[in-house]
């Protein structure tokens, strides 16, 4: 029987702690997270609430030329088509001018979503835990502490059975190239990996952002899956354009992990907006 490991990720009080700080950004990539501070001042100015870094970069563990950018920008009011479409262009104008990255994620959200209760366990417990403040106001500080249980395994990813079709309508949408699959198989692989590892969360009892780990400990709990889970976490960090490993994906590995993680811990509520 697999055993609990020792709290990994978690304070004295059995919370996950917050991952990343700016002190941990490597200092070849700290031009190019000044340079996004900056413009994302320029970009909002005042509809700006506050700003954060994500992902491997603010973890430290940010590979030059492979990794990219991410952030997450909260507007004082829900964000408009212009401000997303402002994003897109900061993202793309950044991505160009720094060769330390390898593209830009901006994700963006209005103050009021972010703190609003259907999310305090998804998009909340992901500003609070998985965000580095960068710019404004840390909304973390309206935010309860989080424990790695089944009622925030189910509200982070318990909607994968409501995601398959639209995966498999981008799949059939994308062009035939190794080169239009590849970002699909990155996307996906991650996801999926995330999911298998919030499956068990609450039995592994800590929290980690490290691919490979996740994979391990869900393989603790269900070994006759941790081979498929173990290479979708080396797609994650270094993905081919194989159609076959996309049509594994939502044909096999996908539905029966979104089947399980339904039986373990249930489904997520839906959103208010429709939106998973």
């Amino acid at each position: 029987m697999a055993t609990t490991v020792d709290h990994r990720g978690l304070d004295a009080q059995g919370h996950i702690e917050r991952e990343g700080s700016l002190g941990r950004v490597p200092h070849v990539f700290r031009p190019v997270v000044a340079a996004a501070r900056d413009r994302l001042l320029d970009v909002y100015g005042g509809r700006l609430d506050s700003a954060y870094l994500y992902g491997s970069i603010p973890r430290g563990t940010a590979r030059v030329g492979r990794s990219d950018l991410d952030l997450l920008v909260a507007t004082r009011r829900e964000p408009t088509e212009e401000d997303r479409d402002a994003a897109r262009s900061l993202g793309e104008a950044l991505d160009k001018e720094f060769p330390e990255i390898d593209g830009v994620g901006i994700l963006l959200y209005g103050r009021t979503r972010l703190l609003s209760e259907p999310e305090t366990y998804d998009l909340g417990w992901f500003v609070a835990c998985l965000c580095t403040p960068l710019l404004g106001e840390d909304l973390a500080e309206y935010l309860p502490r989080y424990r790695p249980d089944s009622l925030l395994a189910r509200e982070t990813n318990g909607d994968l059975a409501l995601l398959l079709p639209r995966w498999r309508e981008r799949i059939a949408a994308s062009d035939d190239s190794d080169e239009a699959r590849r970002p699909l198989v990155r996307f996906m692989s991650r996801h999926l990996v995330r999911t298998g590892f919030t499956l068990v969360m609450p039995r592994w009892n800590g929290w980690t952002s490290d691919l490979g780990e996740m994979a391990r400990a869900f393989g603790a709990y269900y070994p006759g899956r941790a081979e498929e889970l173990r290479k979708a976490a080396a797609s994650g960090c270094e993905p081919t354009g194989d159609a076959r490993v996309l049509r594994s994906y939502v044909d096999d590995l996908g539905p029966w992990l979104a089947e399980e993680y339904a039986r373990v811990h249930g489904v997520k509520a839906p959103r208010p907006d429709g939106i998973a």
